[in-house]
């Protein structure tokens, strides 16, 4: 077998893919440019879960591709046409508070990422957490803190809509 040789155009197609391979860490970046943040690989808003389904059922629910729907320039999926018929009537009703952040995160002044399997629905509003400690120390109080330092936080960061 010969050397394979890496020529400019080859060497530049690979910095996407790269992209994709470096290792998240879990803090945000700040400059995001959307409201709620993305799963980095596939680049699904709850990281592809229904987020309609976290009101229906016990679990989230993943989504399908065949019902996809693009809002607060994310690509959001859902398990059935009629959730995400829901959605696209109220989508600020089901998609997570504080752009899906942690709420620990937050209070402390830093965009945290969130695991869509690490939620709670605390009266109507959808938050998710870190991990399930994070998620268990989770109050009224540090909820209300977390919401009213958002609106400054997401203005610092220059985050979206």
């Amino acid at each position: 077998m010969g050397k394979i040789w890496l020529t400019r155009r080859g060497l530049l197609s690979l910095l996407p893919a790269a992209a994709l391979v470096a290792p998240a860490s879990a803090e945000i970046p700040l400059g995001v440019p959307s409201l709620y943040a993305a799963d980095p690989l596939t680049g699904l808003a709850l990281r592809g879960y229904d987020p309609v389904s976290y009101r229906l059922g016990s679990e989230p629910v993943s989504g399908s591709d065949a019902h996809d729907y693009v809002w607060s320039g994310l690509v959001w999926r859902f398990a059935s046409a009629a959730n995400r018929g829901a959605f696209a009537r109220a989508p600020e009703v089901y998609a997570p508070r504080l752009g899906g952040c942690d709420p620990e995160g937050i209070v402390a002044g830093r965009l945290v990422e969130a695991d869509p399997l690490m939620a709670s629905l605390y009266g109507d509003r959808l938050y998710l957490f870190r991990d399930a400690e994070r998620r268990r120390r989770a109050g009224p109080e540090l909820l209300d803190a977390a919401e009213a330092r958002w609106p400054d936080l997401r203005r610092d960061a220059a985050i979206g809509g």
